[in-house]
């Protein structure tokens, strides 16, 4: 029984100090910019829908031409 107290003290401790450090991370000033209004996204360009429509096309055309045998 006295191996079982020690282990419930340790997890004990060890679930407080684990406890508190999330907590004490969650106190930090952190500058998060969530500004959806900016236009400098990937997906945004004209190009990349242009370029992704070309391999689009052309792996369609592959598709259909190899399964015509």
């Amino acid at each position: 029984m006295k191996g079982h107290k020690m282990v419930v003290k340790l997890l004990s401790v060890g679930t407080l100090v684990f406890l508190s450090t999330i907590l004490n991370a969650q106190d930090k000033g952190i500058d998060i910019n969530v500004d959806l209004n900016k236009h400098d996204n990937w997906y945004q360009n004209p190009i990349v829908w242009v370029v992704g429509g070309a391999v689009f096309i052309l792996l369609l055309v592959a598709l259909l031409r190899g399964s015509k045998k």
